[in-house]
């Protein structure tokens, strides 16, 4: 994997140049690590801002943790998948698709948060932030089989 090279094979058949990162460090998961805990950053600050936002509406109302979650999966997952195509996987093409297959991964992410992060807040007292902080290493993990074996997927024929 070179950037000299762009049609070298990549993990999930992607192929293209090698974003930045991989330049600096030859390592397509630390890289996505890197780029991962940058968007963590990004969404946690989308949490608490959605947080406090929520909060002002509807103050001490447990409900709120759910609007909270998606608002910030949302807009977090928008930032990553920037991110992810620019610095990590550097595909070129099928912006939608990659962008549909993107939240489709970070869909399953929402709908297992909204799963765990909720009962925990609510039946178990955890403070949301907290909660949330938490489930970040199950969405990692899921982000990094999800988006290098789906999301920026290259079939032989696209990659040629």
């Amino acid at each position: 994997m070179t950037s000299e090279n762009p049609n070298t094979e990549a993990v999930g058949g992607m192929a293209g140049p090698d974003g930045p990162l991989l330049r600096l460090f030859r390592n397509r998961g630390v890289a996505f690590l890197l780029v991962g805990g940058m968007n963590t950053a990004i969404g946690f600050v989308w949490f608490i801002a959605f947080t406090g936002l929520f909060h002002a509406i509807a103050p001490g109302a447990d409900w709120t943790v759910f609007p909270i979650i998606l608002c910030a999966q949302w807009t977090s997952a928008t930032c990553a998948f920037f991110l992810y195509r620019h610095l990590v996987f550097r595909v070129t093409g099928h912006f939608w698709l990659d962008y549909g297959r993107f939240l489709l991964v970070n869909a399953t992410s929402a709908a297992l948060n909204l799963i765990v992060v909720p009962p925990v807040v609510i039946w178990l007292g955890w403070p949301k932030i907290l909660a949330q902080l938490a489930f970040t290493v199950v969405i990692a993990v899921i982000s990094w089989f999800g988006h290098s074996q789906f999301s920026f997927r290259r079939s032989k024929k696209d990659s040629a």
